[in-house]
């Protein structure tokens, strides 16, 4: 019965009609305080009560992953900034001192193209996701809080199994990506040259991610993040900044014939599709969509498109002026990591590197 009941959902899933702009009854899927218990706190129907008006027969059926997706609803709630300033720090991470890099593969103007189209793209899906499985009205009752919930309706355990392979790989390749960046950033600071002291480097690398990484990993709710995401986003827009600000553009620039001839002869490169796959890595951020959008206070589908906008758009900006300006400082020479490019021992060099 349990298979034949999935056969059904999945085939009422396919025949949805996902146009909802227009619906009669979207208003009153707006907020979760229209559907909400005596406490004030979202009431989450089981699926066995939908009935077959709403055009979903699902009675008697377990929502996959419902127990463990709801022991992960947060506890904490974030304003419309908190919310922000963790998306922000989801994209803007260790993905942008790559930018230059990625301009460099691609070619300026076809790099800048290539991020103003990710960014957008980036902030369709995301809003996409949420308002599907939040606002739509035959899936707001359902208990959808996570990527894989999602997944998993119309494609089964196969869905959910393989969005969690390819969050993981995500997720593991930008902890690699953070600390390869903490060990040759870090150790330089503190005196160790590039490429020496692999011991020292390798204990430094330790003691960061057992004393910082580790402990911020472990908090429960994102919400709790909210604090040190700011400082975070900050401590990006210091470093867009410094590189900005102190990028030899001028000298590198007119070294190649002047800024006309830059422009007119970097345009496209044959490496394009590098760049590209950096710039989407640099700003991926879908696996942290419910994650972030369920620490929203009083989500509304207006409230997250403000945050994915704003998120989006800041990031985007810090992205463009860091890309821009490391790249055509260096030009050629740009390397993965743009700090590299700096001289060691210098107080811009390693100011940009705190």
């Amino acid at each position: 019965m349990t298979t034949e009941s999935n056969d059904a959902t999945t085939t009422n899933y396919h025949n949805m009609d996902f146009n909802y702009d227009n619906d009669d009854d979207y208003q009153q899927h707006q907020s979760p305080t229209n559907n909400t218990s005596g406490s004030g706190a979202p009431s989450i129907r089981p699926a066995a009560f939908e009935t077959e008006a709403d055009g979903l027969n699902i009675n008697n059926r377990a929502a996959p992953t419902t127990n463990l997706s709801e022991l992960s609803l947060p506890k904490k709630k974030s304003s419309i900034l908190g919310a922000s300033s963790n998306l922000v720090n989801s994209i803007v991470g260790a993905g942008i001192i790559g930018i230059p890099y990625a301009l460099r593969m691609s070619g300026l103007w076809a790099g800048v193209l290539l991020l103003l189209l990710v960014a957008v793209l980036t902030d369709k899906s995301l809003r996409l996701l949420i308002e599907q499985a939040s606002f739509h009205p035959k899936l707001h009752h359902l208990p959808i809080h996570t990527f894989e919930d999602l997944a998993s309706y119309p494609y089964g355990k196969f869905g959910s199994g393989f969005v969690l392979f390819n969050m993981f790989i995500m997720a593991y390749g930008a902890m690699v990506a953070y600390l390869l960046i903490i060990k040759d950033t870090v150790p330089t600071v503190l005196g160790f040259e590039h490429g020496e002291n692999l011991l020292e480097r390798n204990l430094i690398l330790v003691a960061t991610s057992l004393l910082i990484m580790v402990p911020l990993s472990m908090q429960r709710d994102m919400a709790s993040l909210s604090c040190t995401s700011a400082i975070s986003v900050t401590a990006d827009m210091i470093l867009v900044v410094f590189v900005a600000a102190f990028s030899p553009v001028a000298e590198t620039v007119e070294e190649n014939g002047g800024l006309g001839e830059v422009l007119r002869t970097d345009g496209i490169n044959s490496t394009l599709f590098v760049g590209l796959g950096i710039l989407s890595t640099a700003m991926a951020c879908q696996h942290s969509a419910f994650i972030v959008a369920n620490s929203l206070e009083d989500k509304t589908r207006s409230r997250w498109s403000w945050v994915t906008k704003q998120s989006i758009g800041v990031s985007a900006i810090l992205c463009l002026i860091l890309g821009i300006f490391g790249y055509l400082g260096f030009l050629g020479e740009t390397q993965g990591d743009v700090l590299n490019n700096f001289p060691m021992g210098t107080v811009q060099a390693d100011g940009a590197r705190i």
